[in-house]
């Protein structure tokens, strides 16, 4: 078979459809045609006769399928088919195709128009069927402009609440309904405050621009600033030697982070605002922990962290992403067990790091190191004011 052609045509929401003389020409010409059923409903009366429509639906699986055997597929698909589109769907499914696209607008576009806002310096956001990763990760990076695609769950109100409660306050928000629909289209221009109050027909899409220079950023968050676990100021890695941890893991490489026993979290939260590209996730065996992990990241403006309670070694570890970096912060006597867990989940190339106080959990570490198929990296001894020297161990997969 030859390779197989889509032709993929991009369609704004506006109800007065007008197609250039070559989209004519490609409709008139061609047989199977395909898209959603918002974009059947538009086209349903410039299709040829007998033409065959293949619905996008899901699962796509059933789609695909359905266009085995077509040569060529015109598709229609919401403004910019390689915007986070239909297009880059079949580049994935099907590399050896060949793809051709006639793009229209896409939202964010058109509202930047509405707005006669430039729009070369936007960073593009995509929420729609997507965690809350990538727009933390901007969010956190203090990123001065930014395009949100949204969904019925992250919605311009989620948004702006999530924003509010993590102290990112200083943003106006304008959102775009239902673009390109000459009847129900609808501008605004809110505050955080006043967006996360109100509603929003579907589609829509915003745009939040900073307003000044926002909340300070950190590098080493002052250890007296951290709400702590029962006012207790030994129970967190101080400020030098939390930066130091990080240095040695690496994280400017890495994807997935764990933080094994975080007590007030100050190494997660180092970790979040330095390295926003990580997924950070963090365990601790007391059950208050939870509050501690939320006052903190709310305090210093670090949302996304995933916080799992109760016995590390008791855990199912199958659900979480595989971490490529692990720092044990605490162990409570089960060092060996949980370097014998870590290294099964730890993925290849992965490191461990731990900050040894004394020579029994020095000697504990070796041990396991010596019962994994962890090899010892390095060791660093460090001495912060008159407190007792800490060994910084780190074992690689």
């Amino acid at each position: 078979m030859e390779q197989q052609l889509f032709t993929v045509i991009g369609l704004s929401d506006g109800r007065e459809l007008f197609l250039p003389p070559h989209i004519e020409r490609i409709i008139r010409n061609g047989e199977v045609f395909s898209g959603g059923v918002r974009h059947r409903q538009i086209m349903e009366n410039h299709l040829p006769h007998g033409a065959l429509w293949i619905d996008i639906t899901t699962p796509l699986d059933d789609v695909f399928r359905q266009y085995a055997g077509h040569s060529h597929v015109v598709v229609f698909a919401s403004g910019d088919p390689l915007f986070f589109g239909f297009a880059t769907t079949i580049q994935k499914r099907l590399p050896q195709a060949r793809v051709v696209t006639y793009p229209a607008f896409n939202s964010l576009q058109m509202l930047a128009h509405e707005l006669t806002m430039p729009y070369h310096d936007m960073q593009v956001v995509s929420l729609t069927g997507r965690p809350w990763q990538e727009f933390d990760n901007a969010l956190i990076r203090r990123t001065a402009k930014m395009g949100v695609l949204t969904d019925r769950e992250h919605t311009p109100a989620t948004i702006a609440a999530r924003m509010l409660y993590y102290g990112y306050s200083g943003y106006t928000l304008f959102v775009g309904e239902c673009l390109g629909n000459e009847e129900e289209q609808r501008i605004r221009t809110l505050s955080l405050e006043e967006a996360s109050k109100e509603s929003f027909k579907h589609p829509n899409n915003l745009i939040l621009v900073a307003q000044g220079e926002g909340r300070p950023r950190y590098f080493g968050i002052p250890d007296g600033e951290f709400e702590l676990l029962h006012n207790r100021d030994k129970m967190i890695t101080k400020a030098p030697l939390r930066l130091m941890d990080l240095s040695v893991l690496g994280l400017q490489n890495r994807r997935s982070f764990w933080d094994v026993g975080f007590c007030t979290g100050s190494v997660s939260i180092e970790a979040r605002l330095q390295f926003p590209h990580l997924l950070v996730t963090s365990f601790e065996i007391r059950p208050e922990g939870v509050q501690l992990m939320e006052a903190n990241s709310r305090r210093f403006g670090a949302p996304g962290i995933r916080s799992v309670i109760g016995d590390f070694t008791a855990q199912d570890l199958s659900s979480l992403p595989a971490p490529d970096a692990v720092f044990i912060g605490g162990h409570g006597g089960k060092l060996k067990e949980m370097m014998e867990q870590i290294s099964r989940v730890l993925l290849p190339g992965g490191i461990v790091v731990f900050n040894s106080v004394s020579e029994n959990s020095y000697r504990l570490f070796l041990e396991a190191v010596e019962t994994t198929p962890l090899t010892l990296q390095n060791e660093c001894l460090v001495a912060l004011d008159d407190n007792n020297p800490i060994r910084i161990l780190s074992a690689v997969l």
